[in-house]
């Protein structure tokens, strides 16, 4: 895959992936708008996916405080 073009996803709960470019979102997922080669994918979801707790989690725990 050297030299193979991603797409960062992201899904209803807020947690990231990389997708293959040429291929459609599967289902669930969403373009986040970031693309690149493997290792710049990674990089941005490191600074951007700062919170792996999915969605769900984060808004019941912020519901029990």
């Amino acid at each position: 895959m050297q030299g193979a073009e991603f797409k960062v996803v992201v899904n209803g709960e807020e947690q990231y992936s990389i997708w293959a470019a040429d291929r459609p979102c599967p289902a669930g997922w969403r373009e986040e708008g970031f693309s690149g080669n493997r290792n710049e994918c990674l990089e941005h979801i490191d600074q951007v996916w700062t919170d792996m707790r999915p969605r769900s989690l984060r808004e019941a725990m912020e519901r029990a405080e």
